[in-house]
């Protein structure tokens, strides 16, 4: 073989040989972009998923000062607990609505927005199984009798005392001291980036 042609079999390798490491390069290069890519997206899913965590507690802190409303207004109305009072988001008889519904918060009680963004508003359920009807009480709607907190059964003379855990339950036997209705507080709080958060609380009034 001639030196001449010895010299372009050299070049043309050395030029194949360019072109190959090219073409691997510009493939491990768009391997490392979408790599990148992959990283950026995964990094702002999870400060997105942080930031909503974050507002979905500040939410159900929120909340607490809807209970805390919620119960003052009860001790404050205890005379006139036995009668619905729409207006204020009070329900005499217990009822379990869905609670997503936005019809289930029309007549709700909205307290304002506080610092954070979040808006409160709460309902007040009675458990008893009849409206607009007094402890114990009967009324045409319910002749069967309001069963509310704990219970005497009549014609049993004194009811004997209590055994553990019956001192306010329903259908005790006897009770340690007055009486206490139970209400269902349940507050919505919703804040921003659409946040809706749901707390219920039980409280006991007495009579």
């Amino acid at each position: 073989m001639s030196p001449a042609i010895l010299i372009r079999s050299r070049a043309s390798l050395r030029s194949r040989a360019r072109g190959a490491v090219l073409f691997i390069a510009l493939i491990v290069l768009v391997a490392m972009t979408l790599a990148g890519i992959a990283i950026m997206r995964s990094v702002d899913t999870a400060t997105l998923i942080a930031g909503n965590l974050a507002f979905k507690q500040g939410a159900v802190q929120s909340a607490d000062s809807g209970v805390e409303q919620a119960y003052q207004w009860l001790i404050a109305n205890r005379p006139t607990l036995w009668s619905n009072n729409p207006g204020q988001g009070y329900n005499s008889a217990y009822a379990n609505p869905v609670w997503t519904s936005g019809a289930t918060w029309a007549g709700a009680v909205t307290i304002g927005t506080d610092a954070a963004g979040n808006t409160i508003s709460y309902q007040i359920h009675r458990m008893c199984n009849c409206a607009d009807t007094i402890y114990n009480g009967t009324s045409p709607t319910c002749p069967q009798g309001n069963q509310c907190a704990l219970d005497n059964p009549s014609g049993t003379g004194a009811p004997p005392p209590p055994t553990a855990g019956e001192s306010f339950t329903v259908g005790a036997p006897g009770y340690l001291a007055d009486p206490r209705v139970y209400y269902r507080i349940t507050v919505r709080s919703q804040g921003p980036r659409s946040t809706v958060s749901y707390v219920q609380a039980m409280v006991a009034i007495a009579l």
